[in-house]
């Protein structure tokens, strides 16, 4: 039975332990599948601090085998999905009531035990039913997903119009599909072959490299302005300061998802233009909107490979990062 242990930096250990229901309103799920995320290779390699022991994990789904009797609408053989972000119980919003509107969210792997393990045991609320319709690839991506979501939200644009999407890897392709979903065009910039055919081939019409035509495409793109909005993705490998070349005055430049880096920003271009510039790397209560739109097909994650792993040390898994850049997503299948 597999119990994933981080004890510190680089010490990932597996002891087994057997898990049960304590309360009404718990369930325990057996986890089927596994996504090795780029937050799990930080959280391995020290870049992101944690408290030591920790379990990580992120991304999981998996299947009820118990519920509690006050478990509402939770069954025994309910496929779930692990919310990897939870409330955090202590801020004025989670004290009065309203844990939706939490400041102060806590996430799975960092604050408190993530998915490694064969047996989870939490607040039936805190897993989410998946219909038939989405399968259990697209399921690991909900937060991706959520957080492509939210950054969509913080921009308010309308329909028609041109956003920049710095980096055309894992999240930001599923980016660039979320704003398609919503009529918003992305242009994506990258200079990796591979993710611009992959983008094409998911639907996405503007795929461009960096290079020295990069202004004047985006110009032939734009119908001669620049881009409305610039969403730098963190993993990407290209300057952060590319955004703000991309865009007009008075826009807003977001930086979004999970890195360790601490790449610069121009501030005159900021302060010449005017620019707003915020972070976007959690969406806590976007499960619910986020399944709704994979059972409307908004995002297609068929052009990306998948290695499916039934034997596997993620401690060497994790050693040099994730495949997700790659556009390879890494999935431990975790057996019965």
């Amino acid at each position: 039975m597999d119990n994933w242990i981080l004890k510190g930096v680089k010490n990932l250990v597996n002891e087994p332990c057997t898990v049960n229901i304590t309360s009404p309103t718990q369930v325990k799920v057996k986890v089927t599948h596994l996504l090795l995320t780029d937050t799990d290779a930080l959280l391995y390699g020290g870049e992101i601090e944690t408290s030591y022991p920790r379990i990580p994990g992120r991304a999981a789904i998996g299947v009820v085998t118990e519920a509690g009797e006050a478990c509402y609408g939770m069954e025994k053989g309910t496929r779930v999905y692990f919310e990897p972000v939870r409330a955090c119980g202590e801020c004025l919003a989670c004290k009065s009531g309203k844990p939706k509107d939490c400041v102060s969210t806590i996430s799975a792997g960092k604050d408190f035990d993530g998915f490694m393990r064969d047996f989870v045991v939490c607040e039936y609320t805190d897993v989410a039913p998946l219909p038939d319709s989405v399968d259990d690839f697209h399921a690991l991506c909900i937060e991706t997903i959520a957080i492509a979501e939210n950054i969509y939200d913080k921009l308010n644009l309308s329909a028609g119009q041109r956003v920049a999407v710095v980096g055309a890897d894992f999240s930001g392709n599923i980016l660039a599909q979320v704003l398609q979903y919503h009529k918003v065009i992305p242009v994506v910039i990258d200079n990796n072959a591979v993710n611009l055919e992959r983008a094409h081939k998911c639907g996405i019409y503007y795929a461009f490299a960096a290079d020295d035509e990069l202004k004047n495409k985006i110009l032939n793109a734009t119908s001669g302005n620049l881009c409305d909005a610039a969403i730098y993705c963190a993993n990407s490998k290209l300057p952060v300061s590319i955004t703000t070349r991309l865009i007009g005055n008075d826009k807003t430049v977001v930086l979004g998802f999970t890195s360790a880096s601490n790449a610069g920003m121009e501030i005159g271009d900021i302060l010449k233009k005017n620019l707003t510039v915020t972070g976007v790397s959690t969406a806590h209560d976007y499960t619910d909107a986020v399944i709704n739109m994979l059972v409307h097909n908004a995002v297609n994650i068929n052009f990306f490979e998948k290695k499916v792993l039934t034997e596997y040390n993620p401690a060497e898994l994790l050693s040099g990062g994730t495949d997700l850049k790659k556009g390879i997503m890494t999935i431990l299948k975790m057996i019965f």
